[in-house]
């Protein structure tokens, strides 16, 4: 049986005044039905453009994306709009990614009207279980989103998201702009829709702790690239790139009577534009060394831990 979502050696480049932007190069995971995917690294590694480009908001570079075994990597408009039946994404900020002229209820219906399959009244219904399904009560399906606080905004995001029964969803660091405790209520809602309705989700956050609870599979991004992927928990009890040892050294601990040693990163951060082959995290590596200017090839440490380092290329 395929898997659900795969994605082979996907690259999405920007032209840039000084050349290529290498937003994302050479990425390749593959995501199976009902499962979650993490995907880290520091704000501007790709984690945003690798799901846009994924869904086709963002046309790719070079590459392949399969979905249900199908080769969707170069759709016409009219394929791409029959694809986002079975292939959503909820944005980052709740407010922004919402019409501000739209009510609730018309807000989860607009996705419902485009489709063109249900009558008014089938929808009217539809919308009404779908608020139910997100938490969002019935009184507020004729308010506007100024009216209301950061969570229903984005459980209103997540209703629309799930308006026309899709399998795969991007979810673009969903609770970043929420506060703590809603942030709590929003993962847990995710986790239920992906047991109750078989979702599949790519997990966008730089929130470490957020995604050890969410993810089956984390994958780590430096500067466009994939340098380590793993089972969250193999992931965080063994930590196998220098990056990722240094992401979870900054981890804070709950805890005043222990302290736990940071791994700090110094040097520049190499420029994503006309990268050099080598480790573009070599700059800023403690391990660094003249073998790490030549091309880092991703090698399977463990079952189903993968790294690019060179470290690990003679294991």
């Amino acid at each position: 049986m395929p898997a659900l979502l795969e994605v082979k050696n996907l690259k999405k480049y920007f032209k840039n005044p000084s050349g290529m932007l290498h937003a994302v190069d050479d990425v390749t995971f593959t995501l199976e039905e009902g499962k979650t995917i993490g995907v880290v690294g520091e704000s501007g590694c790709g984690k945003t453009t690798l799901g846009r480009t994924i869904l086709h908001l963002l046309d790719l570079t070079d590459g392949q994306i399969f979905f249900e075994g199908e080769d969707i990597s170069h759709l016409s408009k009219n394929q791409i709009r029959k694809m986002f039946e079975k292939m959503q994404i909820i944005f980052q900020d709740p407010y922004s990614s919402l019409d501000p002229r739209m009510s609730v209820s018309e807000t989860i219906m607009e996705p419902l009207r485009l489709q063109g399959k249900l009558s008014k009244k089938e929808r009217i219904i539809e919308v009404k279980k779908l608020m139910d399904t997100v938490g969002i009560a019935e009184r507020f399906e004729n308010a506007y989103p100024h009216e209301l606080d950061g969570g229903r905004r984005q459980r209103i995001g997540i209703a629309r998201a799930l308006a026309l029964n899709p399998k795969f969803i991007v979810c673009d660091e969903p609770v970043s702009a929420l506060d703590v405790s809603i942030q709590a209520q929003i993962i847990n809602l995710l986790l239920d829709l992906q047991e109750t309705r078989g979702l599949a989700y790519m997990f966008v956050t730089h929130d470490l702790s957020v995604v050890k609870y969410i993810s089956d599979d984390i994958m780590v991004m430096y500067l466009g690239q994939m340098v380590e992927k793993a089972p969250s928990d193999e992931l965080f009890q063994n930590p196998m790139h220098p990056y990722t040892q240094a992401l979870l050294s900054a981890i804070p601990i709950p805890n005043l009577d222990k302290k736990k040693k940071r791994i700090i990163m110094h040097g520049e951060i190499t420029s994503p534009v006309n990268p050099k082959p080598g480790c573009r995290f070599m700059a800023r590596c403690r391990y660094a060394s003249k073998e790490c200017e030549q091309p880092q090839k991703l090698v399977e440490c463990s079952p189903n831990h993968f790294v690019s380092c060179c470290k690990y290329e003679n294991l």
